[in-house]
């Protein structure tokens, strides 16, 4: 991916004359979903797979983007003075957005770039593609420029632009995940006062699995948005009841002591999921530590049906992934992961069912929806780099 990079700079751009090459990882969320947004615990790890870019300083203002994975878009440019989101950018609005929060923070660029920009996660697959960008876009600016930002700042102007440029309202996680990654570890976060701690992900005897169901999802146009509003009033109700900063402060129990505060039954629900959730990622990752993988699953199972049932956040192409995926002996647990409305399942299966799992979820997914899923075998690895 380095040397790719670099060939098609030097195509585009002349020569590669005081390039830098950087690269930030995508992420998978093993249990902890839409939690992050409302003050709860999340259990992501970063992935091996991710976004690279090579990147030179101009003499000018001029920005130009160019994406690998959108080569018929070609190069893009822009300007430091055009720093607004529109729809002609098309994907260049995320770099452009972690360029405009740092300006609004105090840190403008004195000059233009060139960024040439490669990715292998599978664009829509919920496995954080956006935020990966946004990550690296935030590490090679801190490199080009010296801004002095951490890793955590990172994480927040990315999450920060992703809101207020793309207009995406999504929580802290993946940006969070993909600055803060450690190799085979899973970050244990809580997302209320960002303290976080790393577990490692001591699977003997059994692999992570992400499957793609390669049914696209773009967030910004889904009901995510409308998601964390439901749990904004929910939260907001309760509190005429309940002395709460965010829903992740409740206990299952005081949830059902209280959810009558809650005047709407689709509110109820989304709450629910938010609290139960919750206290499930404080519950796996205690069982993680006692080795106890197999409830572990459970949890993540149980998961799975609260986004279906609760969040309403899955659909039919996934819930067939995940019931199909729990039907083989060997599946120690399988849910959807990300943010929903397709995208992928991760499933932690033993050693030996693997092949199983890949030849008869594939079969059966192919059978019941026509479509073929892809399946990878990842790998949990480190935050951002410079290669």
């Amino acid at each position: 991916m380095k040397t790719a990079v670099l060939e098609k700079f030097k195509e585009l751009f002349g020569d590669t004359d005081g390039v830098s090459v950087y690269f930030a990882p995508g992420r998978v969320n093993l249990i902890g979903e839409h939690t992050d947004y409302n003050g709860g615990h999340v259990f992501p790890c970063a992935l091996t797979i991710g976004t690279y870019a090579a990147a030179r300083k101009r003499t000018d203002r001029k920005l130009h983007f160019y994406s690998m994975n959108f080569e018929k878009l070609g190069i893009i440019e822009s300007s430091l003075e055009d720093l607004t989101p529109s729809a002609e950018a098309g994907w260049t609005n995320y770099p452009k957005g972690v360029i405009w929060a740092f300006a609004g923070r105090g840190m403008a660029m004195d000059c233009g770039l060139d960024i040439v920009i490669s990715g292998n996660i599978p664009n829509g697959s919920g496995l954080s593609s956006s935020a990966s960008l946004e990550v690296l876009t935030g590490y090679l600016l801190r490199d080009q420029y010296g801004f002095d930002v951490t890793n955590i700042d990172l994480a927040q102007i990315g999450q920060y632009s992703e809101n207020h440029f793309n207009g995406m309202n999504c929580g802290i996680m993946d940006q969070f995940a993909s600055a803060m990654g450690r190799k085979d570890h899973a970050i244990f976060l809580d997302t209320a006062d960002l303290s976080y701690e790393y577990a490692p992900l001591k699977l003997q005897g059994a692999k992570i699995i992400v499957t793609n169901s390669n049914v696209k999802h773009s967030l910004v146009n889904s009901a995510y948005n409308e998601r964390r509003s439901e749990c904004e009033k929910a939260l907001e109700e309760l509190r005429t009841v309940i002395d709460i900063h965010g829903l992740g402060d409740m206990s299952e129990e005081q949830f059902e002591a209280h959810k009558s505060a809650i005047r709407s039954e689709i509110r109820q629900k989304r709450a629910k999921h938010a609290v139960y959730e919750n206290r499930r990622t404080i519950r796996a990752v205690e069982a993680l530590k006692a080795d106890n993988i197999g409830l572990f699953g459970e949890l993540m199972n149980a998961s799975h049906v609260s986004l279906r049932d609760d969040y309403e956040v899955s659909c039919d192409e996934i819930d067939i992934l995940v019931e199909e995926a729990w039907k083989i002996d060997g599946v120690i647990g399988s849910r959807i992961t990300g943010g929903g409305f397709g995208g992928c399942t991760v499933s932690i299966v033993s050693d030996g069912a693997v092949d199983r799992f890949r030849t008869e979820v594939g079969a059966a997914y192919r059978r019941r929806t026509g479509k073929t899923a892809d399946f990878y075998v990842v790998e949990i690895g480190d935050g951002p780099a410079k290669l």
